[in-house]
């Protein structure tokens, strides 16, 4: 037998062990490769991107926070303004104080919503239609509260928006009104003062549950969605993840990959709560606040907010995937 034959077959020998040692019908980890930037922004303009939402044809739709607007950036780069949200007299928004679009989610009819933090009246959820109309707002949050990621449930109906800074997740029907203040708790909210600044921060709807980032006490949580559409306990699913922002699941098991805006890094979040970096600053990353994930494909935003040389991107990456 030559030696490469031999050496394929040790390989493929060791794999099965591996494979056997993990237990039947056990996944192979996530492995992120072949990270790059394909869009730049101007921070200068406001263009920090905050939040993302796919498109069908593998297109992201961003929402640049001081800027306010909502942008389309397709997989080579190229941009389209989708919205700007009404200026604001005198925002008045909790840690931040400028007006700022933060979360983005997608109905299948390619209907869009954002959160708008703005300390005021117009604080609160928007609708950006598929004709072209101006945004128009369907839910107002209080003022005193800072709405940041936004998820959409459209077997139920609902929209579920974390709150920074009241440590809340509301839920809202999709086609607007009152909101309901669905879940609460010290999990939920930022430590105390003077050390406190920012709670509940990402969110996403995945298997039967609501599942929340809090970026001041380094978790993330699994809230399950009860037969009876409340909120049942809390549960704490990750620990340590520090100055975690928005996340996104790789497939249909539990597995995340979360931003951690101010380490520039993006982890790897395991079903058993380990994780491990996977992403970081020599990869592109500058400050990146969210993640999505269609196919093989991962979106990474940076809005570079406390970097000093600033550099607000795009990156995409590969992922592949086990078993």
């Amino acid at each position: 037998m030559s030696r490469v034959p031999r050496l394929a077959a040790t390989a493929t020998a060791a794999l099965a062990l591996t494979v056997l040692a993990a237990g039947p019908g056990a996944a192979v980890e996530p492995v992120v490769t072949d990270p790059h930037i394909v869009a730049r922004f101007d921070f200068a303009l406001g263009q920090a991107p905050e939040n993302i939402a796919l498109e069908p044809d593998g297109s992201a739709n961003l929402t640049l926070s001081f800027a306010r607007q909502v942008v389309n950036v397709d997989k080579k780069g190229g941009k389209r303004t989708v919205a700007t949200l009404p200026a604001v007299t005198d925002p008045n928004t909790p840690v931040i104080g400028a007006a700022a679009v933060m979360g983005i989610t997608r109905a299948h009819d390619g209907t869009l919503y954002v959160t708008y933090a703005t300390g005021t009246s117009e604080n609160g959820i928007w609708r950006i239609g598929t004709d072209g109309s101006a945004p128009v707002q369907i839910a107002k949050l209080p003022a005193d509260g800072f709405p940041n990621s936004l998820a959409l449930d459209e077997k139920c109906g609902v929209l579920y928006a974390a709150d920074s800074v009241l440590g809340t997740v509301w839920r809202v029907p999709v086609e607007g009104g009152t909101p309901t203040a669905w879940a609460t708790g010290t999990a939920l909210q930022p430590l105390p003062a003077p050390d406190g600044i920012v709670g509940a921060n990402g969110l996403k709807v995945h298997n039967g549950a609501v599942w929340v980032s809090n970026t001041d006490r380094r978790t993330l949580l699994r809230i399950p969605v009860r037969a009876d559409k409340s909120a049942g306990p809390i549960e704490t699913r990750a620990t340590g993840l520090s100055w975690i922002d928005d996340f996104a699941f790789t497939g249909h098991d539990d597995t995340v990959l979360a931003a951690l805006i101010m380490d520039n890094a993006v982890a790897l979040v395991r079903p058993d709560g380990t994780h491990k970096v996977v992403l970081n600053a020599q990869d592109g990353l500058s400050n990146p606040t969210s993640v999505a994930v269609r196919g093989k494909t991962v979106y990474v935003p940076s809005a570079s907010f406390f970097t000093e040389v600033k550099d607000p991107n795009l990156l995409l990456a590969q992922l592949r995937k086990g078993r």
